[in-house]
């Protein structure tokens, strides 16, 4: 069976995101001063061909561990759907 992973993944809640930074402080020159706690991260897609969605899961969970977000600055979570 096929399934979609979408994978979030952003920086950690207690590192400075400069990005989202720069990216609140222009929504603020903007008149956008209600806007808050603005952070910065990616979006992952990818389908997986797996028996079961367990299975899936596990190959989703490695990819991100392994590979697509980084431990040290970095927290994701997925979702997989048929």
């Amino acid at each position: 069976m096929k399934y979609t992973a979408e994978i979030n993944v952003m920086p950690l809640k207690a590192l400075l995101d400069p990005q989202g930074k720069a990216v609140q402080a222009r929504l603020h020159d903007m008149g956008l001063k209600a806007v808050d706690n603005v952070r910065i991260g990616k979006r992952i897609t990818l389908e997986v061909e797996a028996p079961d969605e367990k299975k899936a899961s596990l190959m989703v969970e490695k990819a991100c561990k392994d590979l697509l977000h980084n431990p040290i600055m970095e927290s994701y979570e997925f979702t997989l759907h048929k």
